[in-house]
């Protein structure tokens, strides 16, 4: 397993990477946020020599709209890997399966090139999705055994942990296998 941590701008733009081979960054949520640590915090994880991720925090409505927004500010470079946050929003709502499938289909059809997965949450991805559908990959939240999701669907990352950050693995052999499945959009 690849070890990696994903961030906000409750990070520091100069997070460890020490043993990490992948960082997640968040780039934007609905359709007026932009993580003003964002640039800092994508230097530093390709300085480090990463693999190099951003997420969108969906919100229900505007999907299309979202999707530009996301790509707009999400910095774009091959290998790069784009995702999708799908969980419960600061008001209580959330995206329906619907709108979450939309989203991942327009920042493909936008960005063809890079790969684009879902993270969504055990709880989400057990009892409010009912498509399946996670885009290229599926990243899974589910505070456990890092590598021991308890789902049975296949997935590529699962985050682990959030203490004292969030805490990732990628069901890769090495980092050269990471990269290429990055790239093999």
């Amino acid at each position: 397993m690849l070890r990696g941590i994903d961030v906000s701008a409750y990070q520091s733009s100069s997070y460890d990477t020490d043993g990490l081979s992948f960082v997640f960054i968040k780039a934007t949520e609905g359709r007026s946020y932009v993580n003003p640590r964002l640039a800092a915090q994508t230097k530093h994880g390709r300085d480090a020599g990463l693999v190099v991720g951003f997420y969108h925090f969906l919100w229900p409505g505007n999907l299309e709209a979202q999707a530009e927004y996301f790509v707009k500010h999400a910095p774009e470079k091959a290998g790069d890997i784009l995702a999708v946050d799908w969980e419960t929003t600061s008001s209580g709502t959330h995206a329906s399966n619907a709108e979450k499938d939309l989203f991942i289909r327009k920042v493909k059809e936008l960005r063809p090139s890079h790969q684009v997965i879902l993270y969504a949450n055990r709880d989400f991805w057990l009892n409010v999705d009912t498509t399946s559908y996670a885009g290229d990959g599926l990243w899974i939240a589910d505070y456990v055994t890092a590598g021991k999701p308890r789902i049975k669907a296949k997935w590529r990352f699962h985050q682990y942990s959030s203490e004292p950050h969030d805490k990732d693995v990628a069901d890769f052999e090495d980092k050269a296998a990471l990269k290429e499945w990055a790239n093999d959009a």
